[in-house]
C-alpha cells in the first residue's frame, strides 16, 4: 500500500470523526471488500464493534483466539453474542504438536516461572494464531483504547502495521471508559460479567486477576512481571 493511499484512508477516518464510528468502519470495509476483519476476545469494546458491525450488517469478518485456557465466563459471553446477534465467529487454536511439545518441556505453568517462558506460551497460543487469521487480510479492526496502556497514548486511530503488513483501525481509541459502558447499556449489549468484578483486561485465566483501586489498567495482567515486560506480541505498536 502506498504513502498516498493511507493517507487518503486518514481522510476517511478524521473527516468522520469518533461521532461516526459506523459510518469510517462502512467506508473501509468497502475499501477492502473481503478482505477487513475485527479480532475480538468479548471485551466491552469488542462487544460494541460486534454490536455496531451485525447490527448494521457491515461487510467485516470476525474471529477470536482461543488460546484454551480462557475463563469460562469469556467462553459464556461468546455464546451470548451468537446467540444475540447470529454473527459467525472465527475460532483459531494453537498449533498442537507445538504446544504439546512446550507443555511437555516445560509443564502447564511454566510462564509463571520466566519471562521467556511466558512470552513463547503467548506466541504458541497467540500469536502464531493470529498470523493465520490476518492471512490475506488487508484492515485489522481492533478494540484498543488509549487508556489501557501509557504506550498507547501515543497512537492513531489509523495506523500500519509492519509485523503483519496491513492497516489497523481501532475506532474505539479515544472512548473512555465510561462511554463504553454507556453504550452497552443503552444498546444492551452481551459483556463479561468479570469486567464487573474488577477485571479490566481479560486473557487467559492463570494470567488475569482483577485490579485494585488506584492501579493502571494493565495491573491485571501477568502482574508478576516488570511493567515494561507486559506485551503478548498481538500489538507491536512503534
Amino acid at each position: 500500500m502506498t504513502k498516498d493511499e493511507i493517507l487518503s484512508l486518514e481522510q476517511i477516518v478524521y473527516k468522520n470523526g469518533r461521532n461516526n464510528t459506523v459510518q469510517v468502519i462502512t467506508a473501509l470495509a468497502e475499501h477492502f471488500p473481503g478482505e477487513a476483519v475485527l479480532s475480538t476476545s468479548f471485551s466491552m469494546e469488542d462487544q460494541v464493534i460486534t454490536h455496531m458491525v451485525a447490527a448494521n450488517q457491515l461487510a467485516v469478518d470476525i474471529f477470536t483466539l482461543d488460546t484454551g485456557r480462557l475463563f469460562p465466563e469469556t467462553y459464556a459471553v461468546w455464546s451470548s453474542t451468537l446467540e444475540r446477534y447470529g454473527v459467525k465467529v472465527n475460532a483459531y487454536y494453537p498449533e498442537a504438536d507445538r504446544l504439546q511439545k512446550f507443555i511437555a518441556e516445560q509443564g502447564p505453568n511454566s510462564f509463571f516461572a520466566a519471562v521467556e517462558n511466558r512470552k513463547t506460551c503467548c506466541h504458541i497460543r497467540k500469536v502464531e494464531p493470529l498470523q493465520r487469521a490476518l492471512k490475506g487480510r488487508k484492515l485489522w479492526i481492533t478494540g484498543i483504547r488509549a487508556e489501557h496502556s501509557q504506550n498507547r497514548q501515543d497512537m492513531t486511530g489509523l495506523e500500519w502495521d509492519e509485523q503483519n503488513k496491513l492497516l489497523k483501525y481501532h475506532p474505539l481509541l479515544y472512548w473512555t471508559t465510561d462511554d463504553v459502558r454507556a453504550y452497552i447499556r443503552t444498546h444492551k449489549v452481551p459483556y463479561n460479567p468479570l469486567h464487573d468484578k474488577g477485571f479490566v483486561s481479560i486473557g487467559c485465566a492463570p494470567c488475569t486477576r482483577a485490579i485494585q483501586p488506584g492501579e493502571d489498567f494493565r495491573a491485571g495482567r501477568w502482574w508478576w512481571e516488570e511493567e515494561g515486560k507486559k506485551e503478548c506480541g498481538l500489538h507491536l505498536h512503534q
